[in-house]
């Protein structure tokens, strides 16, 4: 192991009973599935900052600014060791306001608005998808955030308390 970190964010945007997910096209690292609304790799400025990150990258790729949405909060991280580097996943959830169009596009491929009992059904990146199947399953009826390590056969999640 070299040490290598590759930090990234998404967000989840909720809108009622809905999830929206953006299926990824031409990405680097991650291509053809669905993933958050919108995410991706932090800045150097960015480092110690995921919020910052994740507030840029929605703002990019959805056009979505931080006066559109409400409740943002971190939710889940995530650790994986893979390719000879460790992924650090920061995952937020925020909700749409009432009176932002949910009609959204993004730069990075097809925007689409599914219900709860969609998604977990979906092709998605290895941890995102456990965190999707957490969050549909226990997440969503708390405010915990949740810490993941990928073991190899799945992601096993603690709740983080703050002490």
């Amino acid at each position: 192991m070299n040490g290598k970190l590759r930090n990234m964010t998404a967000i989840y945007l909720l809108k009622d009973d809905k999830i929206l997910l953006l299926y990824r096209q031409g990405g680097k690292v991650i291509n053809n599935a669905w993933i958050g609304s919108a995410g991706g790799h932090f800045e150097d400025y960015e480092l110690n900052d995921a919020e910052a990150c994740v507030l840029r990258e929605m703002k990019e790729e959805i056009g979505i600014i931080p006066e559109n949405i409400e409740a943002l909060s971190l939710r889940y991280v995530t650790l994986r060791r893979t390719k000879g580097e460790i992924r650090q996943n920061y995952y937020f959830f925020a909700n749409l306001k009432s009176n932002v169009d949910e009609n959204l596009t993004s730069n990075k491929g097809i925007c689409k608005w599914f219900s709860i009992g969609e998604i977990c059904n979906l092709e998605m990146p290895y941890t995102a998808g456990y965190v999707m199947k957490h969050y549909c399953e226990i997440g969503r009826f708390t405010s915990e955030m949740y810490v993941g390590i990928s073991n190899g056969d799945k992601v096993e999640f603690v709740k983080m308390p703050e002490f």
